[in-house]
């Protein structure tokens, strides 16, 4: 009897197909997903009714969502209404692109003992450079 109560991962898989939320996930290039092609972005519908929800994507990278309403578009980083998708889009799009560089802008630069930390493939080339040069203090080091 306890065999009857298992999943199998068959039965798991049939599961996760028949569920609706799977939807949510397709790619711009899936044949069943949704799209609306506006000057250099590709809305890809998720889910709701109003509003709509759309991932956007620029060249194949989402950048964020807007959103469909009965009367106008928007996006989630300003309180501003556009008649035009493709406006929501662009005003993401440059909102994120400002953020970036007052983001870099007022980083300081990682130490070395933060490089170390960091995964060797997010590493830039300037970086493995100073890691290179990087002569760590020894004076806590201990002999076994």
């Amino acid at each position: 009897m306890a065999y009857c109560n298992m999943i199998s991962p068959f039965s798991l898989q049939e599961t996760q197909l028949d569920d609706p939320t799977d939807k949510i996930l397709l790619p711009p290039t899936d044949p069943s997903a949704e799209v609306i092609e506006i000057s250099g972005y590709k809305l890809v519908y998720v889910n709701g009714a109003c509003p709509r929800n759309y991932r956007v994507y620029k060249a194949d990278s989402m950048i964020g969502v807007v959103f469909q309403h009965i009367t106008h578009w928007s996006n989630g980083v300003d309180f501003l209404r556009y008649a035009e998708p493709v406006d929501a889009a662009v005003e993401l799009d440059e909102f994120l692109n400002v953020a970036k560089i007052s983001r870099t802008a007022t980083e300081q630069p990682l130490t070395e003992e933060e490089l170390l930390d960091k995964e060797f493939d997010a590493l830039t080339s300037d970086e493995w450079e100073r890691l290179k040069r990087h002569v760590p203090e020894t004076r806590d080091l201990v002999a076994a």
